[in-house]
Formats: C-alpha cells, sequence, structure tokens
C-alpha cells in the first residue's frame, strides 16, 4: 500500500500512528505513554472516562500540543510537516465557533479561498451534510447540531483522507446520530480512516470497526470490537467500565 502526503509518500504507514505520548499540564499528567494506529479503511472508535486524555492526545496528533515525551504522524509523517493540511485530515476537535452574521456558505466559502480549494466544492459539502436548504442563513442562528453538521463540512471541504472528530455526535437528533455513523463508515469504506471520540458507547458499537479505550492518560485497549465478542463481552460499555477507574475523574 501505499500513502501520500504532500508531495511525499510513507510505504506501509497507518493512517495515524502515535508513539509514547506523554504530555503533563504542571503536577498533572494528562497522557502518559500513550501508543496506537489508526487504519486506513476503518472507524476508530476514541473512548475514555471525563478527563482521561482524549483530546490532548488528538491535539498532539494534530500537531496543536506540544508533547513532553514521544512522536506522532499522520499518513507516515508528522502532520506539521505537510504542505497541504486540508487536503490531509479534516478536523472537528470542538462545536466550531462561527461569525454570527456570515452565512454557512460564505463561512465555507473563506476556509476554501484559505486552503487554495476551489469554491464549487463548498455546495458539495453542504449538500453532503445536509445543509443545502440552509446555506445562506446565519451560522449564529444554526442550532448545536446543524453547527456540528457545518464542523463536519468544513473537515470535509479538502477530500482529506483522514478525519480526526472529537465528540461530533453532541447535539444531533437520533436521525441526525444516524447519518452521522452512515456518513463516517461510507468514508471510511473508500479507504480511509477516521478517529472519533464519543461518550455514546452504544453508537461507538454500532459505528466502530476498532476501538482504543484509554483512562489517566494510558491505553487500556486496543483492538477491534468483533474481537471484543469473541472474546465474551456483553457490550462495549461492559469492557468500557471493566477497564477504566470508576475513581477517576468525571
Amino acid at each position: 500500500m501505499q500513502v501520500l502526503t504532500g508531495n511525499r509518500t510513507a510505504v506501509g504507514s497507518p493512517a495515524i500512528a502515535a508513539r509514547g505520548l506523554t504530555k503533563r499540564f504542571g503536577p498533572i499528567t494528562a497522557v502518559d505513554d500513550l501508543s496506537f494506529e489508526v487504519a486506513p479503511g476503518r472507524v476508530t472508535g476514541f473512548v475514555g472516562p471525563n478527563g482521561a486524555g482524549k483530546s490532548t492526545a488528538l491535539r498532539m496528533v494534530l500537531g496543536l500540543v506540544e508533547p513532553d515525551a514521544g512522536t506522532a504522524s499522520v499518513l507516515g509523517f508528522p502532520y506539521r510537516s505537510t504542505d497541504r493540511p486540508a487536503r490531509t485530515i479534516g478536523a472537528i476537535l470542538e462545536v466550531q465557533s462561527f461569525h454570527p452574521l456570515r452565512s454557512g456558505r460564505n463561512h465555507l466559502r473563506v476556509l476554501a479561498a484559505a486552503s487554495g480549494i476551489a469554491p464549487e466544492r463548498v455546495d458539495e459539502v453542504l449538500a453532503a451534510v445536509g445543509l443545502g436548504e440552509a446555506a445562506n442563513r446565519k451560522a449564529g442562528g444554526y442550532s448545536l447540531g446543524m453547527r456540528q453538521r457545518l464542523g463536519l463540512a468544513a473537515a470535509l471541504l479538502g477530500e482529506p483522507s483522514v478525519l480526526v472528530l472529537d465528540e461530533p455526535a453532541n447535539g444531533l437528533d437520533p436521525h441526525g446520530i444516524r447519518w452521522l455513523r452512515e456518513t463516517l463508515r461510507t468514508f471510511a469504506g473508500d479507504g480511509k480512516a477516521v478517529l472519533v471520540s464519543s461518550h455514546l458507547l452504544s453508537e461507538m458499537a454500532q459505528m466502530a470497526d476498532d476501538v482504543i479505550v484509554i483512562d489517566r492518560g494510558r491505553l487500556r485497549y486496543q483492538g477491534s470490537v468483533a474481537d471484543l465478542t469473541k472474546a465474551g463481552a456483553e457490550s462495549l460499555e461492559d469492557v468500557f467500565l471493566e477497564l477504566t477507574d470508576e475513581e477517576g475523574i468525571r
């Protein structure tokens, strides 16, 4: 297999690879010697209790937080080194803030122009996330679920090979959650990779091919959801509760 980043290639690389990631904030160790991989063509769930270090780990993968130790790569290279970031990875790390008087369409047009993406792509992603009819409405009037959809549209603008999503189902109704599940599985079905964090364990069990469980910044489990069933686990929730420290931060 050959994967691309910018004008360079990495042969046989996972879509995302973390090796020994560690991050401390004063006396608190948020991420502790964390290693994991995300494979292309798969949806990988990233789960853990509140305060487990998920968001910090995702930010280190994206080069937004400098690790105290360890490395992270996307398609074989540090994300910061790619010369076409929007075409390599699309990310939602929180519900994005938008200029309240700017329409959803104009918000995406600004992002597209900044990344050298053809303006025609804006209407394509608006349609893909179900915001075509609301494209000219002011983003300040969007519901939380609509803002999540607009954030996903922004992540998809560059037709990336990898998606990294932090709690993308927040604010979505049951129809929206089902739509998100189908959208991400279709994305992965094209040979691309998805890393998605969520507290909705029942949804992760339906959406994800693989799962990474962390607690207090440390890896507790990595493997396929199917293997959990083969091992006799009744549900992903049961595995989660068994592997995570109930005395940890919630």
